[in-house]
């Protein structure tokens, strides 16, 4: 599939350098590090598990987080700069 890109003119001068040290074409490259880009974007953890260990991290009960949500905010965050 043929994609077209506007490098600026430093990138594009990188890229060059980069290719030539390596023997390797601008597409390769650019394939190469497109694989990477997308590899690593597909190993990163959902936001779900990022804070997985911090959810109920108060130990409150559950009944007790829906009725007193507004008292266990004001605790939480107390002592905090106002506005």
């Amino acid at each position: 599939m043929p994609l077209t890109v506007r490098l600026p003119t430093r990138v594009e001068q990188e890229l060059k350098a980069y290719c030539a040290t390596r023997r390797i074409t601008k597409s390769e490259a650019v394939k190469e590090a497109l694989g990477r880009l997308l590899a690593e974007a597909a190993v990163h953890a959902s936001p779900y598990e990022l804070g997985k260990e911090g959810f109920g991290a108060d130990r409150s009960p559950a009944a007790d987080i829906a009725r007193h949500s507004k008292q266990l905010i004001r605790e939480r965050f107390r002592g905090k700069a106002r506005r």
